[in-house]
């Protein structure tokens, strides 16, 4: 059974045109039927069954057909179209709708956005200008990219739910240990010793001045620059 709102909604619809009403914010029923493919389930709700384009993580979430299940929702009013999304809590509801404010992003693609993109991961890849990893999501092309990461600049600490920035940090952590492995291999590859590389790499990362957002490329460059100022050969 499809969605039927009020008539009142209808006229809202009418006036408005493209419009987000607070009218929906969480369901609770018995799983009718689930499309992970097409990202659609069908909730009964008191006989009424409500269709909602969900979330990878609120599709992971779902219990058996005929089962109990609570989604958060995000319901969109359009001139043709009445639309609910399904989130697996309400901090991954309040990420699509800092995503979809966004000039030019649609609430699919927010969900697509959302769904492919963990929020320490868009996170991190708004804060490092990182094109490539937006592009990656289907429907995320240069331009839209490089759109979001100047949008979602001020909005860093909305990217993240409350209690995860810790978790942001440690993924800064991690990818700086990361490039400063990469740099140790690829000195050791153009024949410095292990123990060379490691403390030729280490000796920049511990610099105060040093570019947060750092290639390995960068980082390779600044050791070899080092080296011969001091004298150091493979």
């Amino acid at each position: 059974m499809r969605l039927r709102l009020p008539c009142a909604t209808s006229i809202l619809a009418n006036s408005s045109g493209n419009r987000t009403i607070p009218l929906i914010g969480r369901l609770t029923g018995t799983l009718i039927e689930i499309d992970a493919e097409q990202a659609f389930l069908l909730l009964d709700v008191g006989g009424v069954g409500y269709e909602l384009e969900a979330s990878t993580n609120a599709l992971a979430a779902a219990p058996a057909i005929g089962e109990t299940m609570t989604l958060s929702t995000h319901f969109v009013v359009r001139e043709d179209a009445q639309l609910l999304f399904g989130f697996c809590d309400s901090a991954e509801r309040e990420l699509f709708r800092t995503v979809v404010k966004i000039n030019g992003v649609g609430p699919k693609l927010a969900l697509a956005i959302i769904s492919a993109l963990d929020p320490a991961t868009l996170s991190v890849a708004v804060e490092n200008n990182e094109v490539g990893v937006l592009t990656g999501v289907s429907g995320v092309g240069k331009k839209t990219a490089e759109r979001l990461i100047v949008e979602l600049k001020s909005k860093l600490q909305d990217l993240l739910p409350t209690g995860s920035i810790g978790q942001h940090s440690e993924s800064s952590r991690s990818i700086q240990q990361a490039v400063g492995q990469e740099a140790q291999d690829a000195l050791v590859a153009l024949g410095y010793k292990p123990l060379q590389a490691q403390q030729m790499v280490a000796q920049l990362q511990q610099t105060e001045d040093l570019p947060e957002q750092i290639t390995t490329e960068q980082l390779v460059s600044m050791a070899l620059r080092n080296a011969a100022r001091r004298g150091i050969n493979p």
